[in-house]
């Protein structure tokens, strides 16, 4: 098998792993322990996958050897034969052997929850609103393209109508796996509707792209841990809106942390909404600080995830849009900002997982 010693033997102790574990599972005492009985189902469930691909390498493999075999036979036919057999299990193998690889890629945890996203308008004033409004709506639509469901949970808007700050939760299949990439500093280049002289603008906004926590992820003492203060909304939303303390703003004490939620009319939703979007940041710092003790790791990936690190610019003058991390450059700008970011979010999943590959085939392992 072409792939590196220590990748060998760690497919030999699954296989064997693989193999006690369905000795205990067809044990008696095992089956009358439900916990341990679901503990190590689960565990020869994860395992199953990678040990039928090596199964079929390992008879690809088996069929090799006899097909180099043939070669030495004095008939030129089955010399023949043997040599369009050996080329075709070449292919074979090496596909195989990817594929092995590919299951034994770390699995990122988060990859199938729901996602706050986080937009705030940064350098460029009013132009800054305007552009933080478009990416919204930009991902509003590529979620809608992709059967997700988008909720608003908080925002503040200008007086242009842009956004100084928005907060949603998106639900749906594989909604982290796709997004994670898009936090940091998106950059937009044109003419500002303000610019009376024509002249091309550079703003910028930050997005964030927090896993949405679950109550395993983080625990908080509501009584000890929160402060809860309401008053009375600002902005758009019709008369109830400033005439009832519907608004809530939820402090973490240990942290320092502070979201308010305001757009829904009922105290309660904008209070339970407000403490979603606060475990979220908090489980986002918690993994931070994981990160940070594995930097190497963390500059190998595509991205950091810095709000500060500029990721990507959209220059209107030119129709373009550029993912600076990966170098990509397309020339649909108008198709983006409606939502097609299937190229860029499979561009940057493949980069990931090619960065991933060259690790384990450097013999790194996970």
């Amino acid at each position: 098998m072409d792939v590196s010693r220590g990748l060998s033997q760690k497919l030999d102790l699954m296989a064997r792993r693989h193999a006690e574990l369905s000795d205990l599972l067809g044990q008696a005492q095992t089956g009358s322990n439900a916990a341990l009985f679901a503990r190590l189902s689960k565990e020869y469930a994860e395992l199953n996958p990678v040990v039928e691909a090596l199964q079929v390498l390992q008879e690809l493999e088996r069929r090799m050897e006899d097909t180099l075999e043939l070669l030495n036979t004095p008939d030129s036919d089955i010399q023949e034969m043997a040599q369009e057999e050996r080329e075709q299990l070449k292919g074979e193998i090496a596909q195989q052997q990817r594929a092995i690889q590919l299951l034994l890629l770390p699995k990122d945890p988060n990859d199938g929850k729901n996602i706050v996203l986080e937009i705030r308008a940064g350098t460029g004033g009013e132009e800054a609103g305007l552009f933080a409004a478009e990416l919204f709506r930009m991902y509003g639509r590529y979620a809608e393209l992709r059967g997700w469901r988008m909720e608003t949970l908080s925002s503040t808007v200008t007086t242009l109508g842009g956004i100084r700050e928005v907060i949603a939760l998106i639900s749906g299949s594989g909604v982290y796996s796709a997004l994670k990439y898009e936090s940091g500093a998106h950059r937009v280049q044109r003419v500002p509707v303000t610019e009376a002289g024509g002249r091309i603008h550079t703003s910028a906004c930050t997005v964030a792209i927090l896993p949405e926590a679950d109550e395993v992820d983080v625990q908080i003492n509501e009584r000890d841990d929160l402060r809860i203060d309401v008053f009375r909304a600002s902005g758009p939303g019709g008369q109830s809106v400033n005439t009832t303390d519907s608004a809530v703003r939820v402090t973490h004490l240990p942290s320092g942390l502070v979201v308010i939620c305001q757009d829904e009319k009922s105290q309660h939703k904008n209070k339970a909404q407000a403490i979603k979007v606060l475990k979220a940041r908090l489980y986002d710092l918690q993994q931070r600080a994981a990160h940070d003790e594995r930097s190497k790791d963390r500059r190998d990936q595509v991205g950091s995830g810095d709000r500060s690190e500029r990721i990507r610019t959209y220059n209107f003058p030119q129709g373009r849009v550029t993912d600076h991390r990966v170098h990509l450059t397309l020339h649909k700008l108008d198709q983006v900002l409606q939502g097609d970011l299937t190229e860029i979010v499979e561009t940057l999943a493949a980069h990931h997982q090619a960065e991933l590959l060259a690790k384990l085939s450097d013999g790194e392992g996970f």
